[in-house]
């Protein structure tokens, strides 16, 4: 495993959650504004950045999220508690943790990261199809998303200054798609992708019986999850915390300072 750590390991911890395609890279610009308070741990999941896995691994969310659990008990002065910080694919992999260890968990950050179909916009379709069979036809008409102008789109589509956008973003996320295998091993995740929503009712049942306290901090301009997904919270957690920035997808690249503002006064009023 690959991992970024900064701050105080005496300090409260938050485990930073990346998302498709990236890696802990996204949280480059986040770590130092938010490490003078807390212990921050952004591992790289399976497939993705500069963790490696055996030939043999089969690429799952249940193994992503065995995988960060292993992890987070294994490095040295393992968190006892911690707040998680999700993401995109990191929600479903977060959100397992809080299933199976919801002792732990002091708080969750949400940047779209969705737990509720209605997140899920026109953007979902053709993986839907793939959902339907893994047909050879349905994977190839997804692997022109795993090419650089699917993997930058993903970084400019609702930013009003996409000139601000650091490019090695988007370029180091292609590199490592690039590598030998790896578009084949993000196709089996997008087909594992229907089993998150099969546990969508036992994260929101989780959310209604902790009442965890929860912040959600939304592109408003996302078109993979979408702004109604962030509302849905509300649902389930009254007390929830929602603000919507007005940003796409990848919202650190232009919003860092935005959202290490909301994300310790939301931890403070909750006294971590």
């Amino acid at each position: 495993m690959f991992w970024r750590e900064a701050g105080s390991i005496n300090a409260p911890t938050i485990v930073l959650l990346h998302g498709f395609p990236s890696s802990s890279h996204q949280f480059r610009t986040l770590i130092p504004l938010l490490a003078s308070k807390y212990r921050i741990i952004a591992p790289d999941l399976p497939g993705f950045g500069f963790t490696s896995a055996p030939s043999n691994y089969t690429y799952s969310f249940n193994n992503l999220a065995n995988n960060i659990d292993a992890f987070l008990e294994t490095i040295p002065h393992p968190p006892e508690k911690y707040s998680i910080y999700i993401f995109d694919y990191g929600a479903p992999t977060g959100l397992r943790l809080a299933l199976k260890h919801p002792e732990r968990i002091q708080a969750i950050i949400t940047q779209n990261g969705n737990a509720y179909v209605e997140g899920m916009g026109e953007f979902w379709d053709p993986i839907r199809a793939l959902w339907k069979d893994n047909s050879t036809e349905h994977r190839n008409a997804l692997r022109p998303f795993l090419e650089i102008g699917g993997t930058k789109s993903q970084y400019i589509t609702g930013e009003e200054d996409v000139d601000a956008i650091p490019p090695e973003s988007y370029t180091l996320d292609q590199a490592l798609l690039d590598r030998p295998g790896n578009k084949d091993i993000q196709l089996d995740l997008f087909f594992d992708y229907q089993n998150n929503l099969v546990l969508y009712p036992k994260f929101q049942e989780y959310f209604r019986k902790s009442q965890v306290p929860v912040l959600v901090a939304w592109g408003k301009n996302d078109v993979i999850f979408i702004p109604p997904g962030a509302e849905a919270f509300k649902r389930d957690l009254p007390n929830a915390q929602i603000s919507f920035i007005d940003g796409g997808h990848f919202l650190l690249e232009t919003h860092a300072q935005e959202m290490a503002g909301v994300i310790k006064e939301f931890l403070e009023k909750n006294g971590i």
